[in-house]
């Protein structure tokens, strides 16, 4: 329920892309008709609930809460698949086992805030869109583009080629919100405190943007809409629909050998925790090696605000052209931050050689290396 005093916008703006609605009609017959329903969102900190007072004050469980109460008669399920600083690059990785083994009836995605409005984000989003729409002809989406209340940056430009695309709904913060405080007939710190994160009364705005097109497609769900066309060719390469992520429990086939880097075993318990089911290691000269297949690679590590912090040079192929520095030394302030490397993007579709080895230490730093992941994509 939204007790929050919001104030006033525009919502007749909320839809940046009308789309075909009918998956989200029949989850809302079924929800009339008393179904178990699972409401599942995916996307960044906005997503997991940043600088909410309380993991219910959260726009995903605000709209969440909507389901509930429209449909008292429905058993509702919510699953919240948001990670803070990640992109959809990653969400396209990791969309099978923290969103879509959850089986959600509709899904929510939410990204335009961390994706830059560039053709690699295009690419990456499109890969996600088809990966949910392909997992279950009836399981809904609806798209949400977020905003930056001070310059009203957002990616929502590529991410509404995908929408039209795929004829998926999409609601746009944008759209709604940044004339406001444009115009200033709303200011940003009554909202959020930085610019990006809403605080409560912003979640509670920007869920209500998304239920004021929840409301409209629910009083119009039993008319009928045109059938749902078949699946596009993509609109992008899509190199990443595909995407597979390793860590040390899937990663036995692939990591070749390991001299000095240790696993990770303590249990991960959310999927917030992010720095979980990796690799560690301390010693200069200490390496790890996979064999991997595909044409795109991704390295994902920790960089901390602990220092001082090692860093580590990531090598595709032995190939000088293809080497990357790995420095775990964040300089930001507000926490470590889960970092992914693209080593490799549209290159040949084959078998590449992956090592990483810790080049630069000191006898006191405060946290050892952290490899988190090796993500794959691009296989034909």
């Amino acid at each position: 329920m939204i007790t929050e005093k919001i104030p006033p916008v525009d919502y007749s703006k909320a839809v940046s892309n009308q789309g075909n609605p009918c998956r989200i009609k029949a989850v809302l017959r079924r929800a009339a008709a008393g179904d178990k329903i699972t409401v599942g969102f995916i996307g960044g900190s906005i997503t997991q609930g940043s600088l909410a007072t309380a993991p219910d004050k959260c726009y995903a469980h605000k709209v969440f809460e909507w389901f509930e109460e429209s449909f008292p008669e429905a058993e509702f399920k919510y699953v919240n698949a948001g990670i803070g600083a990640t992109d959809s690059q990653f969400g396209c990785a990791r969309a099978d086992s923290d969103l879509l083994a959850f089986e959600p009836d509709i899904c929510f995605a939410e990204y335009s805030v961390n994706d830059a409005a560039s053709a690699h984000y295009m690419e990456t989003y499109e890969g996600l869109v088809r990966k949910i729409l392909s997992s279950d002809p009836g399981r809904a989406l609806m798209l949400i583009h977020n905003v930056r209340y001070d310059d009203g940056g957002s990616a929502q430009a590529v991410h509404s080629a995908v929408a039209r695309r795929y004829d998926v709904p999409a609601v746009s913060m944008r759209d709604v919100i940044f004339p406001e405080l444009e115009k200033g007939r709303l200011e940003n710190r009554a909202i959020t405190p930085d610019d990006l994160h809403p605080n409560d009364v912003g979640h509670s705005l920007v869920a209500s943007v998304i239920i004021s097109v929840l409301e409209d497609i629910r009083a119009r769900m039993n008319e009928e809409d045109e059938p749902e066309k078949e699946m596009p060719v993509p609109l992008t390469p899509n190199a990443y629909e595909d995407s597979v992520r390793y860590r040390n429990d899937n990663s036995d086939d692939i990591c070749v050998s390991s001299e000095g880097f240790t696993k990770d075993e303590t249990p991960q318990d959310v999927i917030t925790d992010i720095f979980r089911k990796g690799w560690t290691a301390t010693r200069k000269g200490a390496s790890i090696t996979f064999k991997v297949k595909g044409s795109c690679i991704g390295v994902q590590y920790r960089r901390t605000i602990r220092k001082p912090a090692p860093a580590a040079v990531l090598t595709v192929d032995d190939d000088p052209e293809m080497t990357y520095i790995l420095d775990a030394d964040f300089d930001e302030t507000w926490g470590d931050k889960l970092c992914l490397q693209t080593a490799l993007d549209h290159g040949e579709d084959s078998e590449h050689t992956v090592r990483i080895e810790l080049k630069d230490t000191h006898p006191d730093d405060a946290l050892p290396f952290y490899l988190v992941s090796v993500i794959v994509s691009g296989r034909k």
